[in-house]
């Protein structure tokens, strides 16, 4: 069975009312994919062990990036580990062939409404159109670019934004999705 590996970019993931959730749900229902919470390794210094990281990159078969969508993008500790691990040499570059044919999904959690992102919404932009840069990353980095999963409404505000009940059901569904999308990965080309 190919190897599942989910990095979580959230910066406070025991805080978190929807990815806490998922990670939570996936260690439940599949205990052989490996969860790194980059906030519980890093969250002290930022300072990225990038040996042991990219060793967990090596031995893994698919990479999933789970995070919430941060400013158009992953949160800062996300971005660091991208720029540390994802380094010349390891996963780009003449020799940077360590990466090549695995897997990539991207899953996160947008806070947004759905109708927020297009370019009559708030945010102008689809959010196919804001991961081109993650996506170029995967490229050149010769993995395997998968459609990524999201869902939006992700965020509870009280008296403002969902109520925790809403956003706890939408957090089991993507979870839901999630499996699937793995499941459908690990059987591609098998």
């Amino acid at each position: 069975m190919k190897k599942v590996l989910i990095i979580s970019g959230h910066p406070k993931l025991k805080e978190s009312n929807a990815n806490r959730i998922i990670l939570e749900e996936i260690v439940n229902v599949d205990s052989n994919i490996e969860i790194r919470k980059l906030d519980e390794l890093y969250s002290n210094d930022y300072i990225i062990n990038i040996d042991e990281e990219q060793a967990a990159l090596l031995a893994a078969d698919i990479i999933v990036f789970q995070f919430p969508f941060y400013w158009y993008s992953v949160p800062a500790i996300l971005k660091k580990y991208i720029d540390d691990v994802l380094c010349y040499g390891f996963a780009y570059g003449p020799e940077g062939d360590k990466l090549n044919g695995k897997e990539f999904l991207l899953s996160f959690t947008i806070g947004g409404p759905k109708d927020a992102y297009n370019p009559r919404g708030y945010n102008h932009f689809s959010i196919g159109k804001l991961l081109y840069p993650l996506e170029q990353a995967s490229n050149l980095c010769g993995m395997s670019y998968n459609e990524p999963l999201f869902s939006y409404s992700m965020v509870y505000i009280p008296n403002v934004y969902n109520t925790l009940e809403e956003v706890e059901e939408r957090a089991q569904s993507h979870t839901f999705k999630l499996l699937k999308r793995l499941n459908e990965i690990r059987n591609k080309n098998s």
